[in-house]
């Protein structure tokens, strides 16, 4: 399995050092390099691009407002100078963040992570023949593949470039993104309540106004997300008078 790769950087000299850690990495393919996202947009539409390097500053568009306009993308890593748009950067769900001048060592840990989470994507495919779930799936955790009951997992909450999964018998940090988790779980089951939580309906013991006790750990539901979050909580399970 080789990850095909495409680097976007209008620096020459930043393409060529990516072009050449790619080359020696044996699960990555360079398949393209643009100098911006605009001459990237035809690659990423003609071809099927599973990891992007995306650096930040550039002329016409920047790494951060091609994140922000761009509605389907393949995994991202971004490269740049600064530092500072690290933060940012991880709310766009990049998958990891690269301050130039970046070392081989520190960019092979990077791929890795790639590699990783695109077998878990690939491999813990929840949705079985007739459109129904499975009641798990699979993640890599300190190492070893863990296998996370949904019965058992209660919330799951955002960390910069990885998650947590708080489960009913221990806490597990998995450097997934919470969009790819979201992507994978029953919307049935599993409600996104706030950029960094995702709660398991079925715990639920109590709403407070904002606040939802999940017995464990409570948690606070978003404002812009409160009305869909009552709506999938509710919807056919509220008994009136």
């Amino acid at each position: 399995m080789k990850l095909n790769c495409i680097i976007i950087d209008d620096e020459p000299v930043a393409r060529k050092v990516l072009e050449e850690y790619i080359e020696d990495i044996d699960f990555m393919e360079l398949a393209g390099k643009a100098e911006d996202p605009v001459k990237a947009s035809t690659i990423l539409n003609n071809t099927t691009i599973d990891l992007m390097f995306l650096d930040i500053n550039m002329p016409r568009l920047s790494g951060i407002e091609f994140l922000r306009t761009s509605r389907s993308l393949p995994m991202t890593i971004m490269t740049t100078a600064y530092a500072e748009y690290a933060i940012e950067g991880f709310e766009l769900d990049v998958l990891d963040y690269l301050v130039k001048p970046i070392s081989f060592e520190r960019f092979l840990k990077a791929c890795h992570k790639a590699k990783d989470y695109y077998e878990l994507q690939k491999n813990s495919r929840e949705n079985q023949p007739g459109g129904q779930y499975n009641d798990y799936f699979f993640v890599k955790c300190d190492g070893k593949i863990e296998k996370v009951l949904y019965e058992e997992l209660i919330y799951i909450e955002a960390m910069l470039n990885y998650i947590v999964l708080h489960t009913t018998t221990r806490k597990m940090m998995v450097y997934l993104t919470i969009k790819g988790i979201t992507e994978k779980l029953p919307p049935t089951i599993f409600l996104k309540i706030h950029k960094s939580y995702i709660i398991n309906i079925n715990k639920i013991k109590s709403i407070n106004g904002n606040e939802i006790d999940l017995g464990h750990a409570k948690v606070v539901i978003s404002q812009n997300l409160y009305e869909e979050t009552m709506r999938g909580i509710l919807k056919d399970k509220m008994i009136k008078r």
